[in-house]
C-alpha cells in the first residue's frame, strides 16, 4: 500500500537595498532583493517547510538556523537539496508541489516556467508536477505596501 503524506510551508522577508532577488532558484532582476540570512528565496523556503512538514522533521529554522555562519548568504538552492536528501532517505518521493508567492513587485509571469523547471530539477520531478501561481495583495498590508514578498507551498509526498 502506497503511504502519502502532505506538508504545507510559508515564508515571508522583505525587500532590501544591494542584493539580488532570488525566486524559486531563478535570479530576477528587480532594484531590491530579500533581506536574510541565506538568499532569501521566500518560494524555496516556503517548499523547505512544505517537505520537512509532511516528514514531520519540523522547519527550516531549525535545519538551518539564521545563527549558524554555514548558512549565511547560501543559495536557497542548497537548502532544498539538503531537505530532499531527508525526503529520499525516509524512502519518499515528492509527487507535487503547488505554490503561490504574493508580490506586488516584480511580475513573476515570464520567469515561472524557469522557476518550475529549476524546482523539478532539484526534486527529480517533472516540471509539470510543479505548479507555481502568483497574486499580488491588491495594494493591502506589507507585501501589499511592496515591503517583502510572501510564499505558500504544499507538497505531497508518497512512498510506494
Amino acid at each position: 500500500m502506497m503511504k502519502q503524506k502532505v506538508g504545507l510551508g510559508y515564508d515571508v522577508h522583505r525587500f532590501v537595498e544591494g542584493r539580488k532577488l532570488f525566486l524559486g532558484g531563478v535570479e530576477i532582476p528587480h532594484s531590491k532583493g530579500l533581506d536574510g540570512h541565506s538568499d532569501a528565496d521566500v518560494l524555496l523556503h516556503a517548499i523547505c517547510d512544505a517537505l520537512l512538514g509532511a516528514l514531520g522533521a519540523g522547519d527550516i529554522g531549525e535545519h538551518f538556523p539564521n545563527t549558524d555562519s554555514r548558512y549565511k548568504d547560501i543559495a536557497s538552492v542548497q537548502l532544498l537539496e539538503a531537505v530532499y536528501a531527508l525526503v529520499r532517505q525516509d524512502g519518499f518521493r515528492v509527487n507535487n508541489i503547488d505554490a503561490v508567492i504574493i508580490a506586488e513587485e516584480p511580475h513573476l509571469k515570464a520567469y515561472k516556467d524557469a522557476m518550475r523547471a529549476k524546482i523539478a530539477e532539484v526534486l527529480d520531478m517533472a516540471p509539470g508536477d510543479v505548479n507555481i501561481k502568483a497574486t499580488t495583495q491588491e495594494g493591502m498590508g506589507f507585501v501589499g505596501r511592496k515591503e517583502g514578498v510572501a510564499a505558500y507551498a504544499a507538497a505531497l509526498l508518497i512512498r510506494p
